[in-house]
Protein backbone atom coordinates (compact mmCIF):
# COMPACT_ATOMS: atom_id res chain seq x y z
CA UNK A 1 0.00 0.00 0.00
CA UNK A 2 1.49 3.53 -1.19
CA UNK A 3 2.16 6.59 1.74
CA UNK A 4 1.58 9.09 -1.12
CA UNK A 5 -1.22 11.29 -0.13
CA UNK A 6 -4.35 11.11 -2.45
CA UNK A 7 -4.76 14.25 -4.60
CA UNK A 8 -7.87 16.17 -5.88
CA UNK A 9 -8.16 17.70 -9.22
CA UNK A 10 -10.43 20.12 -9.86
CA UNK A 11 -11.28 20.81 -13.69
CA UNK A 12 -12.92 24.05 -15.17
CA UNK A 13 -14.28 24.85 -18.32
CA UNK A 14 -11.99 27.63 -20.37
CA UNK A 15 -14.33 30.00 -19.81
CA UNK A 16 -14.03 30.07 -16.04
CA UNK A 17 -10.39 29.82 -16.10
CA UNK A 18 -10.14 32.84 -18.20
CA UNK A 19 -12.39 35.24 -16.20
CA UNK A 20 -10.16 33.70 -12.75
CA UNK A 21 -6.98 34.94 -14.70
CA UNK A 22 -8.76 38.65 -15.92
CA UNK A 23 -9.62 38.57 -13.11
CA UNK A 24 -6.30 38.10 -10.98
CA UNK A 25 -4.51 40.45 -13.49
CA UNK A 26 -6.89 43.26 -12.65
CA UNK A 27 -6.39 43.34 -9.17
CA UNK A 28 -2.50 43.03 -9.41
CA UNK A 29 -2.83 45.91 -11.91
CA UNK A 30 -4.94 48.03 -9.41
CA UNK A 31 -2.26 47.11 -6.52
CA UNK A 32 0.66 48.18 -8.81
CA UNK A 33 -1.08 51.39 -10.21
CA UNK A 34 -1.47 54.55 -8.14
CA UNK A 35 -4.80 55.62 -7.35
CA UNK A 36 -4.77 58.63 -9.21
CA UNK A 37 -2.54 59.51 -11.90
CA UNK A 38 -3.14 63.39 -12.24
CA UNK A 39 -0.21 65.94 -11.70
CA UNK A 40 -2.33 68.22 -9.26
CA UNK A 41 -3.35 65.81 -5.92
CA UNK A 42 -5.38 67.74 -3.31
CA UNK A 43 -2.70 68.25 -1.54
CA UNK A 44 -0.62 70.27 -4.22
CA UNK A 45 -4.36 71.47 -5.45
CA UNK A 46 -6.93 71.56 -2.59
CA UNK A 47 -10.67 72.87 -3.41
CA UNK A 48 -10.95 76.25 -3.10
CA UNK A 49 -13.65 77.87 -1.42
CA UNK A 50 -16.49 79.47 -2.87
CA UNK A 51 -16.57 83.26 -3.56
CA UNK A 52 -18.11 84.60 -0.62
CA UNK A 53 -20.40 87.04 -3.33
CA UNK A 54 -21.02 84.55 -6.03
CA UNK A 55 -21.56 82.44 -3.65
CA UNK A 56 -24.49 84.68 -1.81
CA UNK A 57 -25.90 85.09 -5.53
CA UNK A 58 -26.22 81.27 -5.88
CA UNK A 59 -28.65 81.50 -2.47
CA UNK A 60 -30.48 84.19 -3.86
CA UNK A 61 -31.63 82.72 -6.87
CA UNK A 62 -32.33 79.35 -5.25
CA UNK A 63 -34.25 81.14 -2.85
CA UNK A 64 -37.98 80.28 -3.70
CA UNK A 65 -39.78 82.96 -1.25
CA UNK A 66 -41.46 85.63 -2.84
CA UNK A 67 -40.55 88.08 -0.50
CA UNK A 68 -36.52 87.74 -0.85
CA UNK A 69 -34.63 90.97 -1.21
CA UNK A 70 -31.06 91.30 -2.98
CA UNK A 71 -28.96 93.20 -1.07
CA UNK A 72 -25.60 91.98 -1.75
CA UNK A 73 -25.23 93.01 -5.68
CA UNK A 74 -22.59 95.55 -6.58
CA UNK A 75 -25.02 96.65 -9.34
CA UNK A 76 -27.55 99.53 -9.82
CA UNK A 77 -31.11 98.79 -9.79
CA UNK A 78 -33.44 100.85 -10.67
CA UNK A 79 -37.00 101.40 -8.46
CA UNK A 80 -38.55 98.04 -9.89
CA UNK A 81 -35.21 95.87 -8.87
CA UNK A 82 -34.55 95.52 -12.33
CA UNK A 83 -31.09 96.07 -14.32
CA UNK A 84 -30.93 99.58 -15.77
CA UNK A 85 -29.67 100.41 -19.44
CA UNK A 86 -28.78 103.89 -18.86
CA UNK A 87 -30.52 105.87 -21.56
CA UNK A 88 -27.15 107.49 -23.03
CA UNK A 89 -25.13 103.84 -23.66
CA UNK A 90 -28.42 102.92 -25.58
CA UNK A 91 -28.09 105.68 -28.01
CA UNK A 92 -24.62 105.81 -28.09
CA UNK A 93 -24.85 101.55 -29.15
CA UNK A 94 -27.06 103.19 -31.84
CA UNK A 95 -24.32 105.15 -32.94
CA UNK A 96 -21.83 102.45 -32.84
CA UNK A 97 -24.08 99.52 -34.78
CA UNK A 98 -25.31 102.53 -37.71
CA UNK A 99 -21.19 103.55 -37.51
CA UNK A 100 -20.11 101.76 -42.01
CA UNK A 101 -16.54 102.09 -40.16
CA UNK A 102 -16.62 100.08 -37.49
CA UNK A 103 -15.00 96.71 -37.14
CA UNK A 104 -13.78 93.44 -34.47
CA UNK A 105 -9.84 94.28 -35.52
CA UNK A 106 -8.02 94.60 -32.63
CA UNK A 107 -6.98 97.73 -30.69
CA UNK A 108 -3.46 98.67 -29.76
CA UNK A 109 -1.77 97.18 -27.10
CA UNK A 110 -2.60 100.52 -24.90
CA UNK A 111 -6.13 100.76 -25.67
CA UNK A 112 -8.85 102.93 -27.59
CA UNK A 113 -6.72 106.70 -27.47
CA UNK A 114 -10.17 108.61 -27.53
CA UNK A 115 -11.08 107.02 -24.48
CA UNK A 116 -7.92 106.97 -22.68
CA UNK A 117 -7.20 110.45 -23.48
CA UNK A 118 -10.84 111.57 -22.30
CA UNK A 119 -10.92 109.24 -19.16
CA UNK A 120 -7.71 111.34 -18.02
CA UNK A 121 -9.38 114.21 -18.56
CA UNK A 122 -12.64 112.93 -16.96
CA UNK A 123 -10.73 112.50 -13.52
CA UNK A 124 -7.87 115.27 -13.68
CA UNK A 125 -9.73 118.03 -15.04
CA UNK A 126 -10.04 119.12 -18.36
CA UNK A 127 -6.67 121.29 -19.15
CA UNK A 128 -5.21 120.09 -16.09
CA UNK A 129 -1.51 120.86 -16.18
CA UNK A 130 -0.49 117.03 -15.74
CA UNK A 131 -2.29 116.66 -19.12
CA UNK A 132 -0.73 119.45 -20.98
CA UNK A 133 2.93 118.59 -19.59
CA UNK A 134 2.52 115.06 -20.80
CA UNK A 135 3.23 114.04 -17.44
CA UNK A 136 0.36 111.09 -17.80
CA UNK A 137 0.53 107.77 -19.32
CA UNK A 138 -3.48 105.85 -19.90
CA UNK A 139 -3.35 102.33 -20.63
CA UNK A 140 -6.97 100.56 -21.16
CA UNK A 141 -7.59 97.88 -19.13
CA UNK A 142 -10.80 94.95 -18.27
CA UNK A 143 -12.37 97.36 -16.14
CA UNK A 144 -11.26 98.12 -12.42
CA UNK A 145 -10.12 94.54 -11.62
CA UNK A 146 -7.43 95.02 -14.49
CA UNK A 147 -6.54 98.42 -13.95
CA UNK A 148 -5.38 97.23 -10.29
CA UNK A 149 -3.83 93.76 -11.46
CA UNK A 150 -1.92 95.99 -13.88
CA UNK A 151 -0.88 98.54 -11.21
CA UNK A 152 0.74 95.69 -8.63
CA UNK A 153 2.29 94.05 -12.01
CA UNK A 154 4.19 97.36 -12.22
CA UNK A 155 4.88 98.15 -8.46
CA UNK A 156 6.12 94.43 -8.27
CA UNK A 157 8.45 94.80 -10.99
CA UNK A 158 9.26 98.08 -10.82
CA UNK A 159 9.02 99.76 -7.52
CA UNK A 160 11.28 98.04 -4.68
CA UNK A 161 13.85 98.65 -2.11
CA UNK A 162 17.02 96.84 -1.21
CA UNK A 163 15.57 94.66 -4.40
CA UNK A 164 12.37 93.98 -2.00
CA UNK A 165 8.63 94.63 -3.31
CA UNK A 166 7.36 97.64 -1.00
CA UNK A 167 4.56 97.10 1.57
CA UNK A 168 1.39 97.68 0.38
CA UNK A 169 -1.41 99.12 2.94
CA UNK A 170 -5.19 98.62 2.39
CA UNK A 171 -7.88 100.22 4.04
CA UNK A 172 -9.55 97.79 6.73
CA UNK A 173 -12.05 96.60 5.85
CA UNK A 174 -11.43 97.00 1.48
CA UNK A 175 -12.86 95.46 -1.31
CA UNK A 176 -11.89 91.70 -0.94
CA UNK A 177 -10.00 91.76 -4.00
CA UNK A 178 -7.44 93.95 -3.21
CA UNK A 179 -6.33 91.31 -1.16
CA UNK A 180 -5.72 88.39 -3.63
CA UNK A 181 -5.11 90.84 -6.49
CA UNK A 182 -1.65 92.23 -4.87
CA UNK A 183 -0.44 88.98 -2.69
CA UNK A 184 -0.93 87.80 -5.85
CA UNK A 185 2.14 89.27 -7.36
CA UNK A 186 3.93 89.29 -4.38
CA UNK A 187 3.26 92.56 -2.89
CA UNK A 188 3.06 92.27 1.01
CA UNK A 189 0.27 93.96 2.73
CA UNK A 190 -0.72 95.29 5.72
CA UNK A 191 -3.90 97.25 6.79
CA UNK A 192 -4.65 101.15 8.12
CA UNK A 193 -7.49 101.89 10.44
CA UNK A 194 -10.60 103.09 8.29
CA UNK A 195 -14.11 101.72 10.02
CA UNK A 196 -14.81 103.03 13.46
CA UNK A 197 -17.37 100.15 14.64
CA UNK A 198 -18.50 102.95 16.86
CA UNK A 199 -19.11 105.46 15.47
CA UNK A 200 -20.01 103.70 12.45
CA UNK A 201 -17.79 106.41 10.47
CA UNK A 202 -13.97 106.73 9.72
CA UNK A 203 -11.42 105.95 11.99
CA UNK A 204 -9.04 108.82 10.92
CA UNK A 205 -7.27 109.07 14.12
CA UNK A 206 -5.91 105.63 13.68
CA UNK A 207 -5.58 106.21 9.84
CA UNK A 208 -3.29 108.61 10.37
CA UNK A 209 -1.22 106.76 13.26
CA UNK A 210 -0.95 103.95 10.94
CA UNK A 211 0.29 105.85 7.98
CA UNK A 212 2.96 107.85 9.83
CA UNK A 213 4.37 104.34 11.20
CA UNK A 214 4.45 102.70 8.09
CA UNK A 215 8.19 102.50 6.68
CA UNK A 216 8.97 105.54 4.15
CA UNK A 217 7.85 105.35 0.54
CA UNK A 218 5.03 102.77 1.35
CA UNK A 219 2.33 102.01 -1.30
CA UNK A 220 -0.84 103.39 0.21
CA UNK A 221 -3.94 102.18 -1.61
CA UNK A 222 -6.70 104.67 -1.21
CA UNK A 223 -10.62 105.12 -2.54
CA UNK A 224 -11.35 107.88 -4.37
CA UNK A 225 -14.74 108.31 -3.37
CA UNK A 226 -17.73 105.89 -2.07
CA UNK A 227 -15.01 103.64 -0.16
CA UNK A 228 -16.28 99.95 -0.66
CA UNK A 229 -17.79 98.06 0.93
CA UNK A 230 -18.31 101.03 4.09
CA UNK A 231 -19.43 104.45 2.40
CA UNK A 232 -17.25 106.03 4.53
CA UNK A 233 -15.07 108.76 2.81
CA UNK A 234 -12.97 111.11 4.18
CA UNK A 235 -13.89 115.32 4.39
CA UNK A 236 -12.28 117.03 2.00
CA UNK A 237 -10.11 118.52 5.15
CA UNK A 238 -8.98 115.05 6.23
CA UNK A 239 -8.08 114.04 2.43
CA UNK A 240 -5.65 117.84 2.86
CA UNK A 241 -4.23 116.47 5.97
CA UNK A 242 -3.91 112.88 4.77
CA UNK A 243 -2.03 114.22 1.59
CA UNK A 244 0.15 116.10 4.17
CA UNK A 245 1.26 113.26 5.99
CA UNK A 246 1.79 111.05 3.11
CA UNK A 247 4.16 113.44 1.40
CA UNK A 248 5.99 114.16 4.57
CA UNK A 249 6.30 110.32 4.45
CA UNK A 250 7.13 109.80 0.88
CA UNK A 251 4.31 107.34 0.66
CA UNK A 252 3.10 106.46 -3.12
CA UNK A 253 -0.74 107.19 -3.41
CA UNK A 254 -2.55 104.03 -5.35
CA UNK A 255 -6.04 105.51 -5.91
CA UNK A 256 -8.87 102.75 -6.79
CA UNK A 257 -12.20 105.16 -8.32
CA UNK A 258 -15.05 102.94 -9.35
CA UNK A 259 -17.55 105.25 -8.46
CA UNK A 260 -17.12 108.34 -10.22
CA UNK A 261 -20.22 110.48 -10.92
CA UNK A 262 -22.29 107.77 -9.47
CA UNK A 263 -21.53 108.70 -5.36
CA UNK A 264 -22.68 112.05 -5.42
CA UNK A 265 -23.93 112.57 -8.64
CA UNK A 266 -20.97 115.11 -9.34
CA UNK A 267 -18.37 114.05 -11.58
CA UNK A 268 -16.34 116.91 -9.95
CA UNK A 269 -16.51 116.35 -6.55
CA UNK A 270 -16.07 112.89 -6.64
CA UNK A 271 -12.58 113.07 -8.45
CA UNK A 272 -11.94 115.93 -5.80
CA UNK A 273 -9.32 113.91 -4.08
CA UNK A 274 -7.03 112.72 -6.96
CA UNK A 275 -7.04 116.14 -8.36
CA UNK A 276 -6.04 117.41 -4.80
CA UNK A 277 -3.02 114.62 -4.73
CA UNK A 278 -1.90 115.53 -8.10
CA UNK A 279 -1.72 119.22 -7.23
CA UNK A 280 0.36 118.85 -4.85
CA UNK A 281 2.93 117.07 -6.83
CA UNK A 282 2.48 113.43 -6.17
CA UNK A 283 3.58 110.64 -8.38
CA UNK A 284 0.75 108.43 -8.16
CA UNK A 285 -0.97 105.76 -10.15
CA UNK A 286 -5.08 105.53 -10.34
CA UNK A 287 -7.31 102.19 -11.40
CA UNK A 288 -10.66 103.86 -13.15
CA UNK A 289 -13.63 101.62 -13.74
CA UNK A 290 -16.24 102.25 -16.17
CA UNK A 291 -18.71 99.56 -15.04
CA UNK A 292 -21.21 101.35 -12.18
CA UNK A 293 -21.05 105.11 -13.50
CA UNK A 294 -21.82 103.55 -17.29
CA UNK A 295 -23.38 100.39 -16.15
CA UNK A 296 -20.94 98.66 -18.42
CA UNK A 297 -20.75 95.82 -15.67
CA UNK A 298 -20.07 92.47 -18.18
CA UNK A 299 -18.01 94.93 -21.10
CA UNK A 300 -15.08 95.55 -18.42
CA UNK A 301 -14.30 98.61 -19.43
CA UNK A 302 -11.43 100.36 -17.75
CA UNK A 303 -8.15 102.33 -18.00
CA UNK A 304 -5.34 102.65 -15.59
CA UNK A 305 -3.16 105.97 -15.20
CA UNK A 306 0.16 106.76 -14.18
CA UNK A 307 0.90 110.60 -13.36
CA UNK A 308 4.40 111.58 -12.60
CA UNK A 309 5.28 114.63 -10.49
CA UNK A 310 5.86 118.16 -11.72
CA UNK A 311 9.89 117.98 -13.14
CA UNK A 312 12.17 118.74 -15.97
CA UNK A 313 12.55 114.85 -16.79
CA UNK A 314 8.66 114.15 -16.34
CA UNK A 315 7.71 113.71 -20.09
CA UNK A 316 10.76 111.42 -19.88
CA UNK A 317 9.79 109.30 -17.30
CA UNK A 318 5.86 109.61 -18.52
CA UNK A 319 7.33 107.86 -21.57
CA UNK A 320 9.35 104.96 -19.96
CA UNK A 321 7.08 104.10 -17.55
CA UNK A 322 4.22 103.78 -20.62
CA UNK A 323 6.64 101.51 -22.29
CA UNK A 324 6.99 99.08 -19.11
CA UNK A 325 3.02 98.60 -19.29
CA UNK A 326 2.92 98.37 -23.00
CA UNK A 327 4.76 94.91 -22.02
CA UNK A 328 3.13 93.84 -19.09
CA UNK A 329 -0.20 94.19 -20.99
CA UNK A 330 1.18 92.53 -23.97
CA UNK A 331 2.15 89.53 -22.01
CA UNK A 332 -1.33 89.63 -20.19
CA UNK A 333 -3.80 90.38 -22.69
CA UNK A 334 -2.26 91.66 -25.43
CA UNK A 335 -4.96 93.78 -26.66
CA UNK A 336 -8.02 95.52 -24.44
CA UNK A 337 -11.54 94.79 -25.69
CA UNK A 338 -13.50 97.20 -27.90
CA UNK A 339 -17.17 97.06 -27.44
CA UNK A 340 -17.40 99.10 -23.84
CA UNK A 341 -14.58 100.98 -24.78
CA UNK A 342 -16.20 102.38 -28.04
CA UNK A 343 -19.58 103.09 -25.91
CA UNK A 344 -17.94 105.07 -23.15
CA UNK A 345 -15.06 106.85 -25.64
CA UNK A 346 -18.90 108.14 -27.71
CA UNK A 347 -20.25 109.21 -24.52
CA UNK A 348 -17.30 111.59 -23.21
CA UNK A 349 -16.69 112.97 -26.84
CA UNK A 350 -20.39 114.18 -27.60
CA UNK A 351 -21.17 117.30 -25.45
CA UNK A 352 -24.48 116.31 -25.75
CA UNK A 353 -24.33 113.19 -24.49
CA UNK A 354 -21.81 113.76 -22.02
CA UNK A 355 -24.74 116.19 -20.79
CA UNK A 356 -27.16 113.36 -20.65
CA UNK A 357 -24.76 111.26 -19.22
CA UNK A 358 -24.29 113.48 -16.21
CA UNK A 359 -28.01 113.54 -16.35
CA UNK A 360 -28.04 109.24 -16.04
CA UNK A 361 -25.38 109.79 -13.16
CA UNK A 362 -27.47 112.20 -11.01
CA UNK A 363 -31.07 109.98 -11.66
CA UNK A 364 -28.79 106.56 -10.50
CA UNK A 365 -27.22 108.46 -7.33
CA UNK A 366 -30.54 110.73 -6.58
CA UNK A 367 -32.47 107.23 -6.26
CA UNK A 368 -29.47 105.61 -3.61
CA UNK A 369 -29.62 109.14 -1.58
CA UNK A 370 -33.41 108.61 -1.51
CA UNK A 371 -33.46 105.07 -0.61
CA UNK A 372 -30.64 105.83 2.62
CA UNK A 373 -33.12 108.63 3.78
CA UNK A 374 -36.04 105.97 3.45
CA UNK A 375 -34.15 103.57 5.13
CA UNK A 376 -33.34 105.56 8.27
CA UNK A 377 -36.33 107.30 8.37
CA UNK A 378 -37.86 103.85 8.69
CA UNK A 379 -35.44 102.48 11.27
CA UNK A 380 -36.00 105.96 13.02
CA UNK A 381 -39.77 105.35 13.20
CA UNK A 382 -39.88 102.14 14.39
CA UNK A 383 -37.41 103.00 17.31
CA UNK A 384 -34.97 100.60 16.49
CA UNK A 385 -32.28 100.17 18.86
CA UNK A 386 -29.49 102.09 18.02
CA UNK A 387 -28.31 104.97 15.84
CA UNK A 388 -29.25 105.20 12.27
CA UNK A 389 -27.52 108.21 11.21
CA UNK A 390 -24.88 106.52 9.14
CA UNK A 391 -26.98 105.19 6.81
CA UNK A 392 -27.44 108.30 5.59
CA UNK A 393 -23.66 109.63 6.51
CA UNK A 394 -22.38 107.30 4.19
CA UNK A 395 -22.36 107.54 0.42
CA UNK A 396 -22.58 105.32 -2.78
CA UNK A 397 -23.99 102.43 -3.61
CA UNK A 398 -22.80 100.26 -0.57
CA UNK A 399 -23.31 101.11 2.95
CA UNK A 400 -22.15 99.40 6.67
CA UNK A 401 -25.30 98.90 8.65
CA UNK A 402 -23.32 97.51 11.68
CA UNK A 403 -25.41 94.44 11.57
CA UNK A 404 -23.39 91.59 13.58
CA UNK A 405 -22.94 88.57 11.32
CA UNK A 406 -25.80 86.44 13.89
CA UNK A 407 -28.21 89.15 12.81
CA UNK A 408 -27.36 88.76 9.38
CA UNK A 409 -27.85 85.12 9.29
CA UNK A 410 -31.28 85.44 11.18
CA UNK A 411 -32.62 88.23 8.42
CA UNK A 412 -31.24 86.14 5.74
CA UNK A 413 -33.28 82.85 7.56
CA UNK A 414 -36.06 84.25 8.51
CA UNK A 415 -36.77 86.99 6.26
CA UNK A 416 -34.78 85.51 2.81
CA UNK A 417 -33.02 88.89 3.06
CA UNK A 418 -29.22 88.44 1.66
CA UNK A 419 -26.28 90.78 2.26
CA UNK A 420 -22.75 89.81 3.15
CA UNK A 421 -21.79 88.28 6.55
CA UNK A 422 -19.96 91.96 7.46
CA UNK A 423 -23.66 93.62 7.61
CA UNK A 424 -22.52 95.78 4.34
CA UNK A 425 -25.67 96.20 2.27
CA UNK A 426 -25.72 97.51 -1.39
CA UNK A 427 -28.40 100.45 -1.17
CA UNK A 428 -29.59 99.96 -4.96
CA UNK A 429 -31.42 96.47 -3.94
CA UNK A 430 -33.65 98.67 -1.92
CA UNK A 431 -36.60 100.01 -3.96
CA UNK A 432 -40.56 101.64 -3.04
CA UNK A 433 -41.64 98.23 -2.81
CA UNK A 434 -39.03 96.63 -0.23
CA UNK A 435 -37.66 99.37 2.09
CA UNK A 436 -40.18 99.41 4.65
CA UNK A 437 -40.10 95.60 4.73
CA UNK A 438 -36.03 95.41 4.84
CA UNK A 439 -36.53 98.06 7.81
CA UNK A 440 -39.10 95.72 9.83
CA UNK A 441 -36.67 93.13 9.53
CA UNK A 442 -33.64 95.06 10.68
CA UNK A 443 -35.42 96.49 13.62
CA UNK A 444 -36.64 92.54 14.37
CA UNK A 445 -33.23 91.36 14.43
CA UNK A 446 -31.97 93.71 16.29
CA UNK A 447 -34.02 93.53 19.00
CA UNK A 448 -33.92 90.17 19.16
CA UNK A 449 -30.11 89.90 19.07
CA UNK A 450 -28.67 92.69 20.75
Amino acid sequence: MSSKAPSLTVSSSPSTSTSISLSRLQTIANHMSPASITNFPAEAVPQAPEDPLFGLMRAYKADQSPDKVDLGIGAYRDDNAKPWVLPVVKKADEILRNDPEANHEYLPIAGLASLTSKAAELLLGTGAPAIAEKRVASVQTISGTGAVHLGALFLARFYKVNGANRTLYLSNPTWANHHQIFTNVGIPIEQYPYFDKKTKGLDFEGMKASLANAPDRSIILLHACAHNPTGVDPTPEQWREIAELMKAKKHFPFFDTAYQGFASGDLDRDAGAIRYFVEQGFELVIAQSFAKNFGLYGERAGCFHFVAPPAPDAAEVTTRVASQLAILQRSEISNPPIYGARIASIVLNDKDLFAEWQENLRTMSGRIIAMRQALRSKLEELGTPGQWNHITDQIGMFSFTGLSEAQVQKIRSDFHIYMTKNGRISMAGLNTRNVEYVAKAIDRVVRDLS
